[in-house]
């Protein structure tokens, strides 16, 4: 490996390391992520994890700053490069976002997901070496232990920690589905079996992209209308689909898709990795190209489930089973599909305005 090879994220034996021209002054980063790995954190987490970090890495080797000289101040400073950063894309240009109306700063999520990511690596560096300095400031006790944090063979002893006070404030903003006009544009669009089924399950079972992806063969029960789950945190849940999705997951299992020992439900059908699972870059390709074809910008998969979850809500369906379909761990996740729900506000106002009028 040359020296000139820039710091980056690689896949290596299962796991994420940074490698690359400096990586060995991060060594305990590639500890960390493996301790990770160990403590059964979800492979997406990890893969998150590796990036954010190799942001921080790198932001450290322009500053000329070791991992191990990193002090508070220093990550105030970082924390300021992350909210007046040039947002570079693809080569060709800055990125300017349509949604916060900027072309600086990363957005407030994106931030605390790196702060999150430093914060535990200086957790791990102080649970390894108890002497030295945590740069990271104190805040409030964390009231919740996830599941990742209860895994292990010491799992038992897991208890709540302080969490960061280094974070930037958030928005909040409700979900946003797609008008009927753009659902209907989209799925025109759409001309294989397999990305109309991949559609049909975020949109008529409120599937997250991921969740799609990691669909195997026998997690699907066709004649009774059922699909096994596995959402976030390793939650399994049983969700129904719709007849018509149901039938085009079959047309796509006897037409089109290829023969193959794969486990994965869905599977790329052509080129030179045809058989093999598609990946997360392989579906966001196939939206981004649907998006432009369709005239639906908005089309993206969460937008499907988004839209799911709002027709839950005007529909009038309990919270419970609204959290229960979409596989939120909290029932927060869901109140906001009601808050977004039309139907509701107005019942809502009408029977305060009968009130008052039976009052005045």
């Amino acid at each position: 490996m040359r020296g000139e090879i820039e710091l980056r994220v690689e896949e290596r034996d299962g796991g994420w390391a940074l490698v690359g021209d400096g990586a060995e002054r991060f060594g305990l980063v590639n500890e960390y992520l493996g301790y990770l790995a160990d403590r059964r954190y979800s492979p997406r987490t990890v893969r998150a994890y590796a990036f954010d970090l190799l942001a921080f890495a790198r932001w450290l080797q322009a500053e000329g700053v070791a991992l191990e000289d990193v002090r508070t101040e220093v990550l105030l400073r970082f924390l300021a490069f992350c909210r007046q950063a040039k947002l570079q894309g693809q080569p060709g240009g800055n990125v300017y976002s349509i949604r916060d109306a900027r072309s600086t700063g990363y957005a407030a999520a994106t931030i605390n997901r790196r702060l999150v990511a430093i914060a535990g690596l200086f957790e791990y560096r102080a649970m390894r070496e108890p002497e030295t300095v945590n740069p990271v400031p104190r805040g409030s006790e964390r009231r919740r232990v996830t599941r990742a944090e209860r895994g292990g063979l010491l799992g038992h002893l897991a208890r709540p920690k302080p969490s960061s006070r280094l974070r930037v404030r958030e928005p909040k903003r409700l979900p946003r589905g797609l008008a009927a006009e753009e659902v209907k544009t989209l799925l025109e669009s759409f001309r294989s079996f397999r990305d109309r089924a991949i559609a049909g399950l975020m949109l008529y079972s409120g599937l997250r992209s991921a969740e799609v992806l990691s669909l195997c063969m026998e997690d699907v029960d066709v004649a009774r209308g059922w699909v096994r789950v596995c959402g976030k945190g390793g939650r399994e849940r049983r969700v129904p689909v719709d007849r018509e999705v149901a039938g085009l997951i079959q047309t796509y299992l006897l037409v089109e898709r290829p023969e193959t020992d794969e486990r994965a439900l869905f599977v790329v059908g052509k080129g030179p990795h045809r058989g093999r699972p598609l990946s997360p870059a392989g579906l966001r390709a196939v939206f981004r190209y649907h998006r432009a074809r369709s005239g639906a910008p908005r089309a993206h998969p969460h937008a499907l489930r988004h839209t799911f979850g709002t027709a839950l809500a005007e529909a009038g369906i309990d919270l419970p089973v609204i959290q229960e379909l979409l596989g939120h761990e909290h029932i927060d996740s869901s109140i906001r599909y009601v808050h977004l729900a039309p139907a509701h506000v107005r019942a809502a106002f009408d029977a305060a305005r009968e009130i008052q009028r039976a009052q005045g």
